[in-house]
């Protein structure tokens, strides 16, 4: 809901997206905690009566809440200097990075208060990053910097993680350039800083892997264990003579690697959607728009659309089951010669 809120109707408040939501075929919203317009999040970690009337709301709408979202917040749990500044509007105004620091850790526990109060038990942030301005090798990194900053970022996620698990629910990190966790190693390393957490989870986005360059269908191979919530974003990358994937700081029109409207960029739904179904995954397949040449009310349109032709009904029949001869064990002994 965070690329569609605005301050003039029908994008203004939750009944009213809710509403056009529903209108478009979704069957769920995933609701960004830091924008009031849309939900109280202070409220929603207090009060069980606010959270069953939020509910109640969607409901109105043949609307569920699919998750929670920190993807502002968490980023401020680890902030590297250089990214200060920039960063400091994803707070309340006047604070220091200190102050803002505080006030993410805040949000976010609340934030694992209220899922458990909405019955939700996966939830969508940022890791945050203090590793990310050396990504690329030179100057030479030091030995054990890279260590150093994945020890930091799990000993400040820890509190948080245990306090999750105290409310049953799990932490979908979203694997996303900028941030410390922005690919299969990357993720590897906080969990292996965590102590393995169990709450210690993914969201998977394979616009961002399409951008690097990264296998994203074997990524789910790798780590559809760890994959609890889903955005369908789509993207491209053409690269060029001139540039490639860094993008020689061009904006995201010229740019190789750009984000699309779903259906216009070059993702394999298809295969995806067959992989997580293959391997069980029972979240939402949740819409995120991000397109630098589509409107996002088009975006949204086409989207619903779009993904329900992708959805699977996973077979609960093996078809060849028609041929099944009723083999008993004894007759399994005949067959491999056991004595």
């Amino acid at each position: 809901m965070a690329q569609f809120a605005d301050d003039k109707p029908p994008f203004n408040s939750l009944a009213n997206m809710a509403k056009w939501a529903s209108d478009l075929g979704y069957k769920a919203v995933q609701i960004p905690t830091w924008d009031a317009r849309l939900i109280d999040l202070e409220k929603a970690a207090s009060s069980q009566t606010y959270c069953d009337e939020l509910k109640g709301t969607l409901a109105d709408h043949g609307l569920e809440v699919s998750e929670l979202s920190t993807h502002l917040q968490g980023q401020l749990v680890a902030v590297h200097p250089a990214y200060e500044e920039l960063f400091k509007g994803f707070a309340p105004k006047g604070m220091n990075a200190k102050q803002r620091n505080l006030w993410a850790i805040d949000q976010v526990k609340m934030a694992g208060t209220a899922s458990k109060n909405l019955g939700l038990n996966v939830h969508a942030s940022f890791s945050g990053a203090l590793v990310w301005p050396y990504f690329y090798a030179w100057p030479q990194r030091p030995a054990g910097l890279v260590e150093k900053g994945f020890a930091e970022l799990a000993k400040r996620w820890l509190p948080l993680l245990n306090h999750f698990d105290e409310n049953g629910v799990d932490v979908c990190y979203e694997v996303h350039p900028g941030e410390d966790i922005h690919d299969g190693i990357t993720f590897e390393m906080f969990y292996e800083a965590t102590g393995k957490h169990n709450r210690v989870k993914m969201l998977y986005d394979p616009s961002h892997f399409v951008l690097q360059q990264l296998d994203y269908l074997t990524y789910i191979d790798h780590y559809h264990d760890f994959i609890r919530m889903f955005h369908v974003k789509d993207a491209e990358f053409n690269p060029t003579g001139k540039s490639g994937v860094y993008g020689g700081y061009q904006d995201w029109r010229e740019r190789p690697g750009r984000f699309r409207s779903i259906g216009d960029g070059q993702v394999d739904f298809q295969s995806i959607f067959s992989k997580l179904t293959q391997y069980g995954y029972d979240g939402w397949a949740v819409l995120e728009w991000e397109c630098c040449i589509k409107s996002p009310e088009q975006g949204a349109r086409e989207g619903a659309d779009y993904i329900n032709q992708f959805i699977i009904e996973a077979t609960e029949k093996t078809f060849d089951d028609f041929a099944d001869a009723g083999i008993s064990d004894e007759e399994f002994k005949k067959l491999l010669g056991i004595d």
